[in-house]
């Protein structure tokens, strides 16, 4: 059975409707069949290689060797030795933060991946294999948690909830069955945003339920350690500004961005934006401590990547200036700390820079 066809049966058991968050799942992580289970190549420089986008660890090697300076700084600040990464895409910020924390003598013990894809649990395989035992690959989020915790483009990747405002109410968006393909319906819901802001009729926005859960998970496992998350998104107040009324949900193929994700369906990646105050405020009520929140162009200023580009040739720096560059990924990939409340620590990547007021 295809993903298309497996998608239309659960709409039909479900009543002919599934609701948004349910079909985002199932087109990205169905087992053999969404977009992050299949064999498709996703990350790459160029739609030539056959990729959809680029993150910034396949653009720059610095990116990783920048975030190493803050893992090591929380290694050494908590006492722990081993690093876990969720969704570590192609195993490019993996291979660049080992051979960092190597050099810096950080003393990594191990290097932990959490992977949902087969597929890519293997392109990781092949690409770690200099660093042989001591890398290994998990099938859930353990009990218990030591170690620095890091993700980059993670939380974008979580299925969300659409709402849509039609002027009097807010209504659930769902998925229905359309002939062979699909298309939007909306139902009653208790469903709102987190903020009244005066939205305009017409409205489409996102709530991210699993993605603060997982942080609230996080939390209630992370014994000693830190967390950093990267991604684009904003403040609750910018995510939710009135004339942000088409919402932040988008795709990506071959290089080129949609917001149409009921079409090729598995053949392209979903996102939406992540909501930084839903974040913070979830691992705040689980029992973490904001460490920070920043810039991308921030944190890795603060981590060092200005000395680590003196040693780079002028192509090296030109696609390094893309991950610090206001209108590339320097303004709006955001990075966000934590650490358990008991066991704060001044985080180098927010020494300058820290917008934890804005959240």
């Amino acid at each position: 059975m295809s993903l298309v066809q497996k998608i239309h049966a659960e709409i039909a058991a479900a009543g002919g409707w599934l609701p948004f968050d349910r079909f985002m799942g199932m087109a990205l992580y169905e087992p053999g069949l969404g977009y992050y289970a299949g064999g498709r190549r996703k990350f790459g420089q160029m739609p030539g290689e056959g990729s959809d986008f680029v993150t910034a660890p396949e653009m720059s090697p610095l990116f990783g060797r920048a975030l190493a300076r803050q893992i090591a700084q929380a290694l050494a600040a908590s006492g722990c030795r081993d690093v876990i990464e969720f969704g570590a895409g192609s195993g490019a910020l993996a291979a660049q933060v080992i051979a960092e924390l190597d050099a810096l003598g950080a003393g990594l013990a191990r290097y932990r991946i959490v992977e949902l894809s087969a597929e890519l649990r293997e392109r990781q395989r092949e690409r770690l294999s200099h660093w042989g035992g001591r890398v290994d690959w998990l099938d859930t989020l353990p009990d218990a948690i030591e170690a620095v915790v890091i993700g980059n483009e993670v939380l974008d990747a979580m299925p969300v909830q659409l709402i849509a405002f039609d002027g009097q109410a807010w209504r659930e968006r769902g998925v229905v069955s359309a002939g062979e393909g699909f298309a939007f319906e909306d139902r009653d819901s208790a469903l709102r945003p987190p903020l009244d802001r005066g939205f305009v009729p017409g409205t489409v926005t996102e709530i991210h339920p699993q993605g603060e859960a997982f942080i609230a998970t996080l939390a209630g496992r992370l014994q000693r350690g830190a967390a950093f998350f990267i991604d684009y998104g904003f403040p609750e107040a910018e995510y939710y500004h009135p004339q942000r009324h088409g919402g932040t949900l988008m795709c990506h193929q071959g290089h080129l961005a949609d917001a149409d994700p009921l079409v090729a369906v598995g053949d392209k990646d979903i996102t939406a934006h992540v909501n930084f105050t839903g974040t913070a405020l979830a691992g705040q009520d689980a029992g973490l401590t904001v460490l920070g929140y920043t810039s991308q162009a921030n944190f890795l200023l603060n981590c060092g990547i200005a000395d680590l580009l003196t040693d780079a040739s002028l192509a090296e720096r030109a696609m390094a200036h893309r991950l610090l560059a206001e209108h590339e990924m320097g303004e709006l990939f955001k990075v966000i700390g934590f650490a358990p409340a008991d066991a704060p620590f001044d985080a180098l990547g927010f020494e300058r820079g820290d917008r934890s007021h804005t959240l």
